[in-house]
C-alpha cells in the first residue's frame, strides 16, 4: 500500500523543498504540487512528491490524525513509518 505523508517545508530551493516529518528532514519534488507553496505551508508526500499542499485551515486536523497513525501498532502505522524511513528522490 503507498500511503502520503504530510510534512512542513523547512526551505525551497528551485523545485526540491527540505519538509520536515516529524523531526525526520527529506528533499521532497515540488513539480507535481497542485497550487504554489512557501516555506512553513504543509504538504501531503507521496514517494518523495509533494501532491498537495494542506490548507490552512486543515493543518490541525491533518496533523491529529497523522499523530493518531503514528500512535498506533497495526500494519497502517508500520507503512506510514515505512513511508518516512525511504530514500528521497530529492537529492
Amino acid at each position: 500500500m503507498c500511503l502520503g505523508v504530510v510534512g512542513q517545508i523547512a526551505a525551497i530551493e528551485g523545485l526540491v523543498a527540505t519538509v520536515d516529518f516529524w523531526g525526520t528532514r527529506k528533499k521532497v519534488r515540488l513539480d507535481i504540487v497542485d497550487e504554489p507553496v512557501q516555506v512553513g505551508d504543509y504538504i501531503l508526500n507521496h514517494v518523495g512528491f509533494a501532491i498537495r499542499r494542506i490548507p490552512h485551515e486543515e493543518v490541525e486536523e491533518t496533523l491529529a490524525f497523522y499523530e493518531e497513525l503514528l500512535g498506533a501498532s497495526d500494519l497502517l502505522a508500520r507503512d506510514l513509518r515505512a513511508e518516512l524511513a525511504t530514500s528521497d528522490p530529492g537529492g
